[in-house]
């Protein structure tokens, strides 16, 4: 609308790119502050919930990290997620759900998992992946306002042959679609290294298999999950419907369907 306006590409892609690289490192530097407050976590105490802080801070040691701080979610929905740059500002948060459900040993589970998150740069990883996908669809945005705006002359668009420019707009408009799929692949294989370097750390695949049993069978929907946030977490916020689930759902979701990471746990 802004380059509509002032009738210049150039300005629209100039402000855009100032937007999106101040949003980009804001995101990175400030991400579980933000992800904290929309999430409406609260800080967790040692006293308040022993068994949880003691699990991380035996786990951090076992992975070799400094302990992050941990956070509650009152919610009845079983989950959790971690977020964080780096391993120095590192956050665990899990939902009052997840504790009332979850054995100790199901927690071990599900706590090793997420500070594999942390210890695989997972953050870092998906802020990359991210930025990436970002620039395609940044690009392929520009080409095609460049060519309704005349950056392409006429002359140029009649010398061309016309199945041949159907054909370059519709790679355009597919480029960033297909960048953004390869994005939610990505995360659907950091979950399973993450699945996979919890069970390592634990020594106890079966507990995280177990928990995610649990967490599936649940029928609570987190309240402050967004699509935004929905990556982050261990399972998917949103419960999907009764046959919903299928090949098409699953391309286009940020998490791996859940018995086929249960299944993997108790092949290992």
């Amino acid at each position: 609308m802004i380059g509509k306006y002032v009738d210049s590409s150039s300005t629209f892609f100039l402000l855009g790119f100032i937007f999106s690289f101040t949003s980009s490192i804001g995101s990175y530097f400030f991400s579980d502050k933000i992800v904290l407050m929309t999430t409406g976590a609260r800080p967790a105490t040692k006293k308040q919930f022993f068994d949880l802080y003691t699990v991380t801070e035996n786990l951090a040691i076992g992975a070799g990290i400094p302990m992050p701080r941990i956070y509650i979610i009152d919610d009845h929905a079983p989950n959790a997620f971690a977020t964080g740059r780096d391993a120095k500002h590192a956050v665990v948060c899990v939902t009052t759900g997840l504790l009332r459900i979850l054995d100790r040993a199901e927690l071990e589970g599900v706590i090793a998992h997420e500070l594999s998150h942390i210890q695989n740069s997972d953050i870092l990883v998906s802020s990359i992946v991210a930025v990436l996908v970002g620039t395609v669809a940044l690009i392929s945005d520009w080409l095609i306002r460049a060519m309704w705006w005349g950056k392409i002359s006429d002359d140029d668009r009649d010398s061309k042959n016309p199945i041949g420019m159907v054909l370059f707009i519709v790679i355009l408009i597919i480029t960033p679609i297909v960048a953004t799929l390869i994005q939610l692949a990505v995360s659907r294989r950091r979950e399973f290294l993450a699945d996979a370097s919890g069970a390592l750390l634990s020594r106890h695949p079966d507990g995280l298999a177990r928990a995610l049993e649990k967490i599936a069978a649940d029928s609570h929907q987190m309240k402050n999950a967004s699509a935004s946030t929905a990556h982050l977490f261990i399972s998917n916020p949103f419960k999907k419907r009764s046959g919903a689930t299928s090949w098409l759902t699953n391309l286009f979701s940020t998490h791996p369907p859940v018995d086929e990471r249960i299944n993997v746990l108790r092949s290992m």
